[in-house]
């Protein structure tokens, strides 16, 4: 699975998937993974470096970007939310050309240079194998 993932993208660490005024939703395994990485009390860190809006759960933003987005990359990386580890690889990219384009556009980790047919193909089966392994480690 590794392998494929490799063919359809590799990470530059770039930031632009960190870029913006909001950022994405954390559930409470993200919550909890982020506060016990950061080993500072729950209130602490919603304080400082959480936004919550109609009960919805995100991380602060400062200058146009997440709270924790620096020169270095991400500093909170092992803690991370999983919506931002599983960026870009989300099945939203499968919707249509489109929407391969924007995405492929908007991160230079995208593999975009094999084009939509053959990046939906890999990704597909990549989507399987991930839903496989899934299944088989609740056995």
């Amino acid at each position: 699975m590794k392998i494929i993932e490799k063919e359809i993208f590799s990470c530059r660490q770039c930031g632009h998937c960190c870029h913006g005024e909001t950022t994405v939703s954390l559930d409470q395994e993200d919550q909890e993974r982020l506060i016990a990485y950061l080993r500072k009390p729950r209130q602490e860190v919603i304080d400082k470096y959480l936004r919550i809006t109609e009960g919805v759960v995100q991380m602060k933003t400062v200058d146009g970007h997440c709270i924790f987005f620096s020169r270095q990359g991400c500093l909170v990386h092992p803690a991370k939310p999983w919506r931002c580890r599983q960026w870009p690889l989300h099945d939203s990219i499968l919707a249509d050309e489109a929407n391969f384009t924007a995405i492929r556009d908007s991160c230079p980790g995208i593999r975009g240079e094999m084009g939509y047919e053959a990046f939906h193909r890999k990704f597909s089966l990549y989507l399987a194998l991930k839903k496989a392994e899934r299944k088989n480690e609740k056995k």
